[in-house]
């Protein structure tokens, strides 16, 4: 099985991960998932696909690549993503990590 970035080592891969507030985890997938269709949509998204942990379903993962900075940019600035953000205090327990990677081997 291969991933998105064997076919294309230069994609940016962004891997999110965030822990919902205590009793606030099916919401926090909940508004997460409604994310999903638009982002797919959106124009460079190559995957987005949402991870809830095994050993700690209050933690969920975005594992996502984008064909471009500039894509990701744009998805950075959508209205489905903001208003993801906007909701996201009252939902994630501390701050949400965004990590941005590039494929070395």
């Amino acid at each position: 099985m291969s991933t998105p970035t064997d076919r294309n080592p230069d994609l940016v891969t962004v891997i999110a991960s965030m822990r919902a507030r205590a009793g606030m985890e099916e919401q926090l997938r909940a508004a997460l998932e409604a994310a999903i269709t638009p982002t797919k949509a959106e124009e460079g998204n190559v995957n987005y696909d949402l991870h809830q942990a095994v050993d700690d379903p209050a933690v969920f993962y975005f594992y996502e690549n984008w064909v471009s900075a500039e894509a990701l940019d744009q998805h950075m600035r959508s209205a489905h993503l903001r208003e993801l953000a906007a909701h996201a205090g009252e939902l994630v327990d501390g701050a949400m990590t965004v990590v941005q990677l590039r494929r070395i081997a």
